[in-house]
């Protein structure tokens, strides 16, 4: 981090932690912030893993999240705290289920479902990693390709980085016309600085980070950029499986593509790979996307 540059290492990380830190107003509620500089809605990052964080607490400590399912329902308001309550659906001897609810202004801005499994032994196999992909060590800083675009910063180069992310391409925030056609889109990244070791803590940030970079893999298939004279765009729903042990400040590899857009949507899929090649998650998402001009 340079002087007068965004907050970013373990600074930042402490300030995501404090993020996810609700405060319990009864058995099943919750309350959450947004940090005090961002864009003009709550990042969906953000609501996913705090709505992730207040399931979790109802749920025994011995069962791990397994998979989350969500829509964004309407934009959330960062000047305002955020609800959360949550729904005992059911727990069986295996399986713990909850539905999360976000609120601001007594409506609903985003809802989950997730699903929490005792650990358990069975068979096992995954896709292979994507051939010819260079270190995280080998692939430009997110400050390398930032200054070369600093008009494209804006409020972005206030907010604090707790992510250190490292695009193995060309990003899609960069001009129009700079970025050639792409089919992947494949990011490494890691929380930037140490996490305590509750694995619902670790999830929680790999959910907040599964929304960085997802959707931008439709935008890459074409070429496409954010923002001025390119595409603007805002998720829709959200869902991630997590598949073995991980730390969310340890690299993984976001591999990401998309199989289909149309009717002003796109739909993006990601896997997520540690340095030592095993999977860790998969992601889904679809996006609305909408052409702007210059």
């Amino acid at each position: 981090m340079t002087s007068g540059g965004p907050v970013g290492g373990q600074v930042a990380v402490d300030q995501l932690l404090e993020l996810l830190d609700l405060t319990q107003t009864d058995e099943m509620t919750f309350r959450g912030m947004s940090p005090p500089v961002g864009p003009q809605r709550v990042y969906g990052g953000q609501v996913a893993g705090q709505a992730l964080v207040a399931a979790g607490r109802t749920v025994d400590p011995a069962r791990i999240v397994h998979s989350l399912h969500g829509y964004f329902v309407r934009p959330g308001d960062p000047a305002e705290p955020i609800d959360y309550e949550v729904e005992r659906i059911r727990d069986g001897r295996s399986f713990s289920v909850r539905r999360s609810v976000a609120r601001q202004h007594g409506k609903a801005i985003f809802f989950m479902s997730a699903s929490f499994q005792r650990t358990e032994e069975g068979l096992d196999h995954q896709a292979p990693v994507p051939p010819d992909v260079p270190h995280p060590d080998e692939v430009p800083t997110m400050a390398d390709r930032l200054a070369r675009y600093p008009e494209r910063l804006g409020i972005w180069s206030m907010i604090p980085r707790p992510m250190d992310v490292r695009y193995v391409g060309e990003p899609g925030w960069v001009r129009p016309g700079d970025r050639p056609a792409d089919p992947y889109q494949r990011v490494w990244m890691r929380i930037d600085g140490k996490l305590p070791d509750d694995p619902l803590l670790h999830a929680c940030a790999l959910t907040y980070a599964s929304d960085l970079t997802l959707l931008d893999s439709v935008l890459s298939v074409h070429g496409e950029v954010w923002g001025p004279g390119g595409v603007v765009g805002a998720s829709l729903d959200h869902a991630l499986w997590f598949h073995r042990p991980f730390r969310a400040d340890e690299w993984f590899l976001y591999d990401c593509w998309s199989p289909s857009a149309s009717g002003a949507r796109g739909l993006a899929t990601g896997r997520m790979f540690t340095v030592d090649g095993r999977q860790i998650a998969s992601s889904v998402q679809e996006g609305l996307l909408r052409r702007v001009g210059a």
